[in-house]
């Protein structure tokens, strides 16, 4: 192998371990979307918060890494659970957009009260898996990449088995197709749109360890929200698969765009590039590479 085919496959590997990190949080969008056809913008800001949790919770000697770990996907889950009982289910009846604007509104509030109680210091979220870098053929990663790889694809085959064959994930589904038709059904649907907002905090828990490790932990890290979001719009915001080839479409782009472009342009290049890709995709598939396209007939 070539030195620019090895550099080029070191690229493509990095980068699709990065994707593997941003469907993870995709797919927090994608659980809400299905369920309640609204857009959760927090969905960054609920990462922050798991991630300012979990390294809270070990920076005290007594509390293993573990135990912080099972706390954080408990009050997560609780939070999902809560936000949608008090400030989702009273705008049931209203228009998308007003969910739209609370989840905003719920954004700019965790965002101010994340310093406020956790301090706006970064804290280190370490994790025991050292850091000698884990070499494939001619790319070297680190380690904290691909435990979140790994953990992704764990959180992927979860979700798709739950979708298809158990019972709760098929009735979710039918919520998503068509609310009222399910209610006539006898199906719950408040109960199931508190399962997905629950289930979108079970993300952000894993999420925000993940990329906690990584980058550091502080409001800042809300903003790998705006990241992901290039991903979900890719792939359909409706479509698991569709999060997954997406984080992996805007990875490795990421990476290239890093590796070719940004020695001859001084660097940033990987910041817009895939937006630059989601709009290009927007204008041939408005609802993304997996999306389903909606026909309304008037």
């Amino acid at each position: 192998m070539s030195e620019d085919m090895e550099f080029t496959f070191a690229l493509i590997l990095n980068g699709a371990s990065i994707g593997l990190m941003y469907s993870l949080i995709a797919l927090g969008f994608v659980l809400v979307y299905k369920a309640t056809d609204a857009i959760n913008f927090a969905q960054g800001e609920f990462v922050m918060l798991a991630g300012l949790i979990v390294a809270m919770l070990i920076s005290f000697e007594s509390v293993p890494l573990a135990i912080a770990v099972v706390v954080v996907l408990a009050v997560m889950i609780g939070f999902g659970f809560g936000l949608e009982r008090v400030v989702l289910r009273p705008l049931l009846a209203r228009p998308v957009v007003a969910v739209i604007m609370a989840t905003i509104g719920l954004a700019a509030v965790l965002r101010g009260l994340g310093p406020v109680i956790f301090g706006s210091e970064t804290r280190a979220l370490s994790l025991p898996i050292g850091d000698e870098p884990v070499v494939i053929g001619p790319a070297s990663l680190p380690p904290i990449q691909v435990l979140g790889a790994v953990v992704a694809i764990v959180f992927f085959l979860a979700f798709s088995w739950f979708f298809k064959k158990s019972r709760m994930g098929v009735a979710m589904r039918a919520v998503a197709d068509n609310q009222q038709v399910a209610q006539a059904m006898g199906i719950n649907v408040e109960r199931y749109f508190a399962l997905a907002w629950a289930m979108a905090g079970i993300v952000s828990a894993m999420g925000g360890i993940v990329w906690g490790s990584m980058l550091g932990v502080d409001v800042h890290l809300a903003l790998v929200g705006l990241k992901v979001f290039p991903v979900v719009i890719l792939g359909g915001l409706d479509s698991i698969g569709g999060a997954l080839v997406g984080g992996l479409i805007v990875g490795i782009v990421e990476s290239l765009a890093a590796g070719y472009l940004d020695p001859y342009v001084g660097g940033g290049t990987k910041d817009f590039a895939p937006y630059v890709l989601m709009i290009l995709v927007l204008m041939i598939r408005p609802y993304g590479i997996f999306g389903k396209r909606k026909i309304e007939r008037v």
